[in-house]
C-alpha cells in the first residue's frame, strides 16, 4: 500500500518516458510499425531503449530518400513531403503490410498500430525553424474498427538535434496516450507535452477519429489546442474540419473580420460583403488568391472567468452555415493579428471593423506592456501592406453618421490618426444599408433570452431558423423536437 502523509496534495504523476515506452512494450498483444521520415527514428529510439522491444516492434523504417520514399509510398502530386496526404499514405500503406503479412488466425489477440512522421527540421541557415506531421493509426481491441489521431507541430527550438529529441519525445506521449488516455481526450492533449515545454514546440492542428473518439468534436479539440496555449490559433472551414492555418493563407491575400458574432447579425455580414468588394479592387489583389476569415478571440468566448464551449459551437455552426472559414486566437491586439497572417504571406491585407474597433486600437492603454508601446504596435500594424476598411455608425446620443472623416480619437492620438487616414489606410465603407446600422448582437440576444419576437429580421437568412431549430443561445421558445445537426 502507498504512504500517504497528512497534508499531501492530488497531482498528475507524470510516468517517465521509459516507463511509458515500457508499459507499450511489455504489452503482449501491442504490436506494429514506426515509419518516420525527416528527422531520423527519434520516436522508435525511445521504444527500442526501453527494452522489451522485441514482442511490439514489428518494423522500424526511415524511407529518407525522396526518390526511395515515392517508390514505397508514391508521389504526390505538389512533389511536397510535409503533408497530411503524405502521412496519412505511411499510415495507410504500413498497415496494409501489417494486415497482409500477420495472419489472424496466428495472431488472434495482437491489437495493430501503425506510427508514421513526416518532419523537415531546421535548415541550416537557421531561416525556417522547421514543421511536421505526426499521426498514428491504431485498434484497441484485436480486430477491431482503427482510430486515428493526426496532428500538425511547427518546432521553436532552433537546433536540429534538439528538435529530433522533442520529436521523439512527442511521438511517446502520443502513442502510449492513445493506448491509454483515449477516453479522455482533452486530458489526451495535455498529456502530449510531458517532459516537453511550451517553448519547445507549437500543436496548431490535431483531428481525432474512429470509434473510440465518435463524441469527439474536433474543433472543439482545437479550442483546447489554444485554451492550453498550446498554439495562438486555430482554423476550421466551411464544412467545420480543422485545417491548418498555413495551407490555407500561405501566400494569399487575407481579409479578416474580428468579432463576437453571438450572433452573426446583417450589419456582420453586410461589413464583409462590402469590405471584400472594395478589397478585391485594391491593386496586387487577386480574387482566386484571396481568403476571408472570421475571427473569434479567446476573450470574446469567456463566460464568468470560463469558456463556455457550447457558445463556442453555436457560433461556430451559424458562421460555416453562411460558407464561411473560423478562425479562432489568442490575440487581444488587432497587430498581434496582422503579425500572425505575416508568417504565412506577403501578400496584401485588410481588416474590416466598426468605428467603436477602430477608435479602441487609438487607445494607448491597450499597448502599456509593450517596449515601444503604441508607435511599435502600429508599426507592426501598418508596416505590411494592410488597410482598415471601416463600417460606419450612428451616434447613440445625437445621431450623427460617424465615419473615418469625423470620428473621434484620444487627443493624443489625433495626430497619428491622420497620418494613417491621409496615407490611405483607412478607408470607409460608403455603400451601406442605414436600415440595418442600429443591429448589434448583443440586443439579439437580449431579445432571444427574454422570448421576445422581431429578431428574426436582424440576422442573415437562413440564421433564425438554424438558431429556433438547435436553440442556440438559450432559446428555448420552440419545442425540443430537433436534435442538433452534426458537421
Amino acid at each position: 500500500m502507498e504512504i500517504t502523509i497528512k497534508g499531501d496534495k492530488e497531482f498528475d504523476d507524470i510516468p517517465s518516458l521509459k516507463s511509458k515506452a515500457l508499459r507499450i512494450n511489455l504489452n503482449e498483444n501491442i504490436y506494429g510499425t514506426f515509419a518516420e521520415i525527416g528527422a531520423g527514428q527519434e520516436t522508435c529510439r525511445h521504444f527500442f531503449r526501453a527494452g522489451g522491444a522485441s514482442g511490439t516492434i514489428a518494423k522500424a523504417m526511415s524511407a529518407y530518400d525522396k526518390d526511395f520514399s515515392d517508390a514505397i509510398y508514391g508521389a504526390e502530386d505538389d512533389g511536397r513531403y510535409v503533408t497530411q496526404p503524405r502521412l496519412r499514405k505511411m499510415l495507410a500503406h504500413e498497415m496494409n503490410l501489417i494486415e497482409t503479412r500477420l495472419t489472424r488466425e496466428k495472431n488472434p489477440n495482437k491489437i495493430f498500430f501503425t506510427y508514421a512522421n513526416t518532419v523537415a527540421t531546421i535548415d541550416f541557415a537557421k531561416q525556417f525553424k522547421g514543421h511536421g506531421w505526426v499521426g498514428i493509426r491504431y485498434q484497441v481491441e484485436a480486430g477491431g474498427d482503427y482510430n486515428e489521431i493526426i496532428l500538425h507541430l511547427r518546432f521553436k527550438e532552433t537546433d536540429a538535434r534538439l528538435q529530433q529529441e522533442t520529436l521523439g519525445i512527442l511521438g511517446t506521449n502520443l502513442i502510449y496516450g492513445a493506448f491509454y488516455k483515449y477516453n479522455e481526450p482533452k486530458k489526451l492533449l495535455r498529456y502530449l507535452y510531458d517532459h516537453l515545454d511550451k517553448d519547445q514546440l507549437e500543436i496548431d492542428t490535431i483531428n481525432f477519429a474512429g470509434p473510440v473518439f465518435k463524441n469527439v468534436d474536433n474543433r472543439l479539440m482545437s479550442l483546447q489546442l489554444v485554451k492550453n496555449g498550446m498554439t495562438d490559433a486555430v482554423m476550421f472551414g466551411p464544412d467545420g474540419t480543422n485545417v491548418l492555418p498555413a495551407k490555407v493563407f500561405y501566400k494569399k491575400n487575407i481579409l479578416a473580420l474580428r468579432g463576437s458574432f453571438r450572433p452573426v447579425t446583417k450589419v456582420n455580414m453586410e461589413m464583409y460583403e462590402k469590405s471584400y468588394q472594395m478589397f478585391i479592387k485594391e491593386n496586387k489583389v487577386d480574387k482566386d488568391k484571396t481568403v476571408t476569415v472570421f475571427e473569434i478571440t479567446l476573450s470574446n468566448l469567456r463566460a464568468e472567468g470560463e469558456i463556455d464551449e457550447q457558445d463556442f459551437i453555436d457560433r461556430a455552426d451559424l458562421l460555416c452555415s453562411l460558407g464561411h472559414s473560423v478562425m479562432i486566437s489568442n490575440f487581444q491586439e488587432y497587430f498581434k493579428v496582422v503579425e500572425y497572417f505575416s508568417n504565412y504571406t506577403k501578400a496584401r491585407m485588410g481588416l474590416a471593423m466598426g468605428v467603436s474597433n477602430l477608435i479602441e486600437i487609438f487607445d494607448e492603454k491597450y499597448y502599456r506592456h509593450i517596449s515601444g508601446g503604441i508607435l511599435e504596435a502600429f508599426g507592426k500594424l501598418f508596416f505590411k501592406d494592410l488597410k482598415v476598411y471601416l463600417y460606419p455608425m450612428l451616434d447613440p446620443e445625437t445621431g450623427e453618421l460617424i465615419n473615418s472623416e469625423n470620428l473621434k480619437v484620444y487627443p493624443r492620438m489625433k495626430e497619428l490618426y491622420k497620418f494613417f487616414k491621409y496615407n490611405g489606410k483607412v478607408l470607409d465603407i460608403k455603400d451601406y444599408d442605414p436600415d440595418i446600422m442600429n443591429i448589434f448582437s448583443r440586443e439579439i440576444l437580449r431579445m432571444i433570452s427574454e422570448g421576445e419576437v422581431g429578431w428574426e429580421d436582424m440576422v442573415p437568412e437562413g440564421v433564425a431558423e438554424l438558431i429556433k431549430d438547435y436553440r442556440l443561445f438559450g432559446y428555448t421558445r420552440k419545442p425540443l423536437t430537433l436534435s442538433r445537426r452534426k458537421k
